[in-house]
C-alpha cells in the first residue's frame, strides 16, 4: 500500500493517468451515467408550438416606411427597429380600466395557482427553458430587433442569464420556500414553531427596454415559482416583442396545466404604469431611472395598504485594475466588451474605470487600438461581424451621449475614439446609433463621472500613486452604488478595496455582472440604486410573507396562566414576572439563583389574594 502511495507517477498526473486509462475512462463515464440516468427517469417534458410571424422570422423585412421617433402617432404605442427606424406597427395604451381589469383576471388565476404543487411549477419552467434552448434565434433576433443590440449580445445578455435563473429555481427554488422549523424560545421549551411562506398575491412588475426578453421573464419566473400572478407594464420601447413573447408565454401555462389568465402584459406610457401599481397588485418591481423610480414609490405608498416595492434603479460600476495586476489581451477584451455589450445600456455594467498609474498608457492604448475596431451596423442586417448595434430611444439617446462627451472633453478629457453625433447623411446617422466612445483622462468634475451614462461610452480615469486609497475614494463618489469589480494578482488585496466600495455586488478579477450568473445570490445595489433584491432566495422569499405558527408538541398539554397572573390580580404579577425574568436571562449565576429563590418562594407560599383592591 505505501509502495503505490509513494509511486512517482502519483506526483505526474498526466504519467499517471497515461499508465491507468481506466480512471480516465471512470472519470469519464461516471458524469456521464449520471446525467444519462436522471434523462432517462426524469418525467418527459412538453413540446409547444409557438406561431413565429414573418418580421419575428426573418433578418431583413419587407419594404415599410420608417419613423420619426419626434413626431409619432399619438394615442397608441409606435413599434419600430432602432437600427433601420423602420416601423413594426401599433400596441395599444391600456387605460385604467383595462389594467386593473386584467389584475382581476390574473387575481382569480392566482387563487388557483397558489396551491399547485412545486412538481407543476417545476414543469412549467422546464418548457419554458426547453422551448428557449430549441428557439435560441428567434428569440435573439426578436429582442435584437425591438432593442437594437447584436445577436451574440442577445445571446449573452439575454437567454443565456434567463437559462441560468430556470435551471437554479428549478433545481433550489424548493428548498427556499418550504416550511422552515424555529427556535421556541427559552420559556416556550413545550412549543413547536414554524414558518411557512405565502405567496403575495399579485405581482406588478414596470421593467425597461435595454433587456427586451430578460426583463419581462426574470421577473416572471421567480413570481410564478413562488406561487403568484405576474402583471408587467412593460417599455413603450419595447412592446413589439411582447407580442412573440407573450405567445410563448401562453403556450407554455397552457402546457404545464397553468391558469393561461396567470400573466399580463401591459402597454402604454406613464399613466397605464400608475394605474398597475395603484391598481390592486399586492407588491411591486420597478427598474428603470431614480427619478421614475420615486414616482412608483409616491403611488405605491396611495393605495389603502401601502404597497411595497422593489426598486433597481442603475448603476455606475467602477472597473478597478491595481499595477500589480498588469494589462494584458485578456483584461483589455473583458473591459472593452463589458463596456459596450448592448451598447452599454445595462444596469450592471463597467461605467468608469480607474487604472492605477503604471499601467495607465498601456491600457489606454490597448483599449484605442480595439474600439477603434469595432464595426457598427444593423445587427441584423447583411453583415455578420458587426459588433455594436444601436441605442434604443433615437435622437434622446444620442443628445444625452453628446452632451457628456463634450462637457468632459471641455474639462480636460480627450477623445480617442468616437465621440460624435453621426451625419443623417450616413448609414449609421439614419438609424438610433452613437459610435463606440472612449474617453481617458476624465477629469472629476466632468458629468460623466457622476451621471449614469448607459450608452457606448468607456470612461477612464487615472489612480495616481497607484493608491488603494485613493481608488476607494474616487470610486466611492458616487450616487449610485450597484455593482463593481477589482483586479488583483494579490486576491486578498482585491477583496480588502471590495469591502471598501459602496457597491451591492462586487467581482474580483471578472466583470461585475458575473455575479448575475451565480443565480444563487440576490441582485441589487444601496445609495441611489435602489433598494430590496431580487435573485437568488432572498429573491423568491420577497415575493412572499412569512406566516408563522406556534403549537403545543406534547400530548394531551392544556395551557393556563400561572395563578399569579391570572385576574383578579393577586397583587404579585410584577413580582412573578420579575423573578422569572432573573432566573431565565440572568448573566450571572447570582442573578439566577436570585430569580429562582424569589420564585419558588412565590409558587410554595403564594400571597392570599387581597380581599380588595384597596388591601393590596
Amino acid at each position: 500500500k505505501m509502495e503505490f502511495l509513494l509511486h512517482p507517477s502519483l506526483h505526474d498526473p498526466v504519467q499517471f493517468l497515461a499508465e491507468n486509462p481506466n480512471v480516465v475512462y471512470a472519470v469519464v463515464a461516471l458524469p456521464v451515467a449520471y446525467y444519462l440516468l436522471c434523462w432517462l427517469l426524469a418525467a418527459p417534458v412538453p413540446d409547444i408550438r409557438v406561431e413565429v410571424l414573418e418580421d419575428e422570422a426573418n433578418d431583413t423585412l419587407s419594404e415599410r416606411p420608417t419613423i420619426d421617433p419626434l413626431n409619432l402617432k399619438p394615442g397608441v404605442v409606435n413599434c419600430w427597429d432602432p437600427s433601420t427606424m423602420q416601423t413594426l406597427g401599433e400596441l395599444p395604451v391600456m387605460d385604467r380600466d383595462e389594467v386593473v381589469a386584467r389584475i382581476e383576471r390574473a387575481k382569480k388565476a392566482q387563487a388557483t395557482w397558489k396551491n399547485s404543487s412545486f412538481e407543476q411549477r417545476r414543469l412549467l419552467l422546464k418548457i419554458i427553458l426547453k422551448y428557449i434552448v430549441d428557439n435560441q434565434e428567434t428569440i435573439a433576433r426578436v429582442a435584437s430587433r425591438d432593442s437594437g443590440k447584436a445577436k451574440g449580445d442577445a445571446a449573452m445578455g439575454e437567454l443565456l442569464v434567463t437559462c441560468e435563473k430556470l435551471r437554479w429555481t428549478i433545481n433550489r427554488g424548493e428548498k427556499y420556500l418550504l416550511p422552515e422549523q424555529r427556535e421556541a424560545g427559552t420559556l416556550m421549551p413545550h412549543k413547536r414553531v414554524w414558518l411557512e411562506y405565502v405567496p403575495v398575491g399579485v405581482v406588478g412588475a414596470i421593467v425597461p427596454w435595454n433587456y427586451p426578453f430578460h426583463n419581462v421573464f426574470n421577473p416572471l419566473i421567480a413570481t410564478l415559482f413562488s406561487g403568484n400572478a405576474f402583471v408587467v407594464k412593460v417599455s413603450e420601447y419595447a412592446s413589439w416583442s411582447t407580442r412573440y413573447y407573450g405567445r410563448i408565454i401562453e403556450e407554455c401555462l397552457k402546457a404545464a396545466g397553468a391558469p393561461v389568465d396567470l400573466v399580463q402584459i401591459v402597454t402604454g406610457f406613464g399613466d397605464t404604469g400608475k394605474a398597475l401599481i395603484t391598481g390592486g397588485v399586492q407588491k411591486v418591481i420597478f427598474v428603470g431611472s431614480p427619478e421614475i423610480g420615486g414616482k412608483v414609490m409616491e403611488a405605491a405608498a396611495t393605495t389603502w395598504h401601502p404597497t411595497p416595492v422593489i426598486l433597481e434603479l442603475g448603476g455606475k460600476d467602477p472597473f478597478i485594475v491595481c499595477e500589480d495586476y498588469g494589462v494584458d489581451d485578456d483584461l483589455v477584451q473583458v473591459a472593452v466588451k463589458g463596456v459596450f455589450i448592448s451598447m452599454g445600456q445595462n444596469c450592471a455594467g463597467p461605467e468608469r474605470f480607474f487604472i492605477y498609474e503604471s499601467i495607465y498608457d498601456d491600457f489606454v492604448a490597448r483599449c484605442a487600438k480595439i474600439v477603434n475596431q469595432l464595426e457598427q451596423g444593423n445587427p441584423l442586417g447583411p453583415s455578420c461581424t458587426v459588433d455594436c448595434g444601436a441605442m434604443v430611444m433615437g435622437d434622446r439617446s444620442k443628445a444625452m451621449m453628446q452632451r457628456l462627451v463634450d462637457d468632459a472633453v471641455k474639462k480636460g478629457a480627450r477623445c480617442l475614439a468616437g465621440g460624435y453625433t453621426p451625419s443623417k447623411d450616413t448609414a449609421i446617422g439614419q438609424g438610433s446609433f452613437y459610435p463606440p466612445t472612449l474617453l481617458v483622462d476624465v477629469p472629476e468634475d466632468a458629468l460623466i463621472r457622476r451621471e449614469e451614462i448607459f450608452g457606448p461610452i468607456m470612461c477612464v480615469v487615472k489612480v495616481p500613486n497607484d493608491s488603494d486609497a485613493e481608488a476607494v475614494r474616487m470610486a466611492n463618489d458616487c450616487d449610485f452604488a450597484l455593482g463593481s469589480c477589482v483586479w488583483s494578482r494579490s486576491k486578498s488585496r482585491a477583496r480588502k478595496i471590495a469591502r471598501q466600495l459602496d457597491a451591492g455586488m462586487s467581482a474580483i478579477n471578472d466583470l461585475g455582472g458575473t455575479t448575475y450568473m451565480s443565480q444563487s445570490l440576490p441582485f441589487g445595489g444601496a445609495k441611489r440604486s435602489g433598494f430590496d433584491r431580487f435573485a437568488g432566495p432572498e429573491g423568491l422569499r420577497g415575493l412572499c410573507y412569512p406566516h408563522v405558527y406556534s403549537e403545543d408538541w406534547v400530548p394531551f398539554m392544556k395551557n393556563t396562566l400561572p395563578p399569579l397572573l391570572q385576574l383578579p390580580t393577586s397583587g404579585k404579577a410584577f413580582e412573578f414576572a420579575s423573578s422569572l425574568m432573573s432566573m431565565a436571562y440572568g448573566v450571572t449565576l447570582s442573578q439566577k439563583l436570585h430569580g429562582l429563590k424569589n420564585l419558588l418562594a412565590l409558587v410554595i407560599f403564594p400571597p392570599k389574594r387581597p380581599a380588595s383592591k384597596k388591601d393590596c
